[in-house]
């Protein structure tokens, strides 16, 4: 018999310059903040966004929407004795593509999975913990709260990180996009949809805030203000 080929691993390569666009299959992007270290991946043939959180105090992790391609998530966090600790997973809601990967990440990981309980049922691992609107997550020494926006599906959320240094931060699911509110079935559900995003997030938070959606690029909500009419008038 012939040698055997060398086996290789592939690694996930991270770019420390964060601008809000990852490439499906290539590299994640690293966003570092005073007390967090957010990384974005792309996975899965639907161009998900995986967004990897580790407190820079302690090291633990929480992973929102382990979408597709367990593999790449895994080597995102790391193989080394100095990876971070995958203390929890989030999904934002219940569509398929969000979570391919959530039962076997947990399982690698030992990590506690949690989403709304309108959107509970359909998962593929019962959630340990439940979020309702205005609950906390920990991520290490670092909290997020939970926005409920009702539309896209029943049971979908938003996190919002509030940095003591700098600007909130907030990951929109398929809630809110760049160009406007995520997909509805029906005019009732839009207007619930477009009502929650107005009132729960354009209200409260200011321009500055950076939101992160469950597909394609970041935005602002300053540069998204403007246009909350015509979504409105748009309908569904």
């Amino acid at each position: 018999m012939g040698a055997r080929e060398p086996t290789t691993v592939c690694r996930v390569n991270v770019v420390e310059e964060y601008t809000g666009h990852v490439e499906p299959g290539g590299d994640a992007a690293r966003r570092t903040l005073g007390a967090l270290t957010i990384t974005k991946l792309s996975v899965g043939p639907m161009d998900n966004n995986a967004y990897l959180l580790v407190c820079r105090a302690s090291n633990e992790a929480l992973l929102i929407d382990a979408a597709n391609d367990p593999e790449r998530i895994s080597d995102l966090i790391g193989h080394g004795d100095d990876r971070p600790s995958l203390r929890t997973i989030v999904t934002t809601h219940q569509h398929p593509d969000h979570w391919q990967a959530l039962g076997a990440v947990a399982g690698a990981y030992g990590a506690n999975t949690a989403a709304h309980p309108a959107d509970a049922e359909p998962l593929p691992v019962p959630p340990d913990f439940l979020l309702e609107h205005g609950d906390t997550v920990a991520v290490g020494e670092c909290t997020l709260e939970v926005i409920h926006l009702r539309g896209h599906t029943p049971g979908s959320i938003a996190l919002l990180y509030r940095d003591p240094e700098g600007h909130p931060h907030l990951f929109t699911g398929d809630s809110l996009f760049p160009g406007g509110v995520g997909k509805t079935n029906s005019q009732q559900d839009f207007r619930s949809l477009i009502d929650d995003v107005e009132q729960r997030v354009f209200a409260v938070l200011p321009d500055e805030t950076w939101f992160y959606p469950g597909h394609g690029d970041d935005s602002t909500l300053g540069e998204q203000r403007p246009n909350l009419a015509q979504w409105r008038e748009r309908g569904w």
